[in-house]
């Protein structure tokens, strides 16, 4: 979860009436309680640490709980121009399961050609070059869920 979305989560649970709200997500784990009990779950001071008044609480523990997100330490920059999923839907870098993939890094690519698909309600999408140029990178997996706007590949 992002630093953003995470303030965000943080201040609607707090204008709420809801006492508390838990959300986890392979290892992350966010418990955000309001009231003079302590969480279940939540040990000794812990617990009653999460437990003070929202406002209080928000800027004092704001910095431990954003040390608590995952950060991806290796994020390098990406030369090249960027092809995002026209859609949402399943990534499929060959025409079948047998077949010989559209692309792969190092190959030269022109303007309308195919380099993936993208399987939506069972409709398959050619997902085109925009640009001309050498594939730098591939940013999915073959069978991966994409998102809108979410980058596939890198063209050089």
């Amino acid at each position: 979860m992002e630093y953003n979305n995470l303030l965000e989560l943080i201040k609607t649970v707090s204008e709420s009436n809801i006492s508390g709200f838990q959300y986890e997500d392979g290892d992350t784990r966010i418990v955000i309680a309001t009231g003079e009990n302590t969480l279940p779950g939540c040990a000794g001071e812990t617990g009653k640490a999460m437990m003070g008044s929202v406002p209080e609480r928000l800027e004092t523990n704001l910095q431990d709980v954003a040390e608590s997100i995952p950060v991806k330490q290796e994020q390098k920059a990406v030369i090249g121009n960027i092809i995002k999923s026209p859609l949402v839907g399943t990534f499929y870098t060959a025409p079948a399961e047998d077949a010989e993939v559209f692309v792969k890094v190092g190959d030269r690519v022109k303007k309308g050609q195919t380099l993936a698909i993208v399987e939506a309600m069972k409709l398959m999408n050619d997902i085109e070059s925009e640009y001309e140029g050498v594939v730098s990178e591939v940013f999915v997996k073959n069978g991966d869920m994409v998102e809108y706007g979410q980058p596939l590949f890198a063209i050089g």
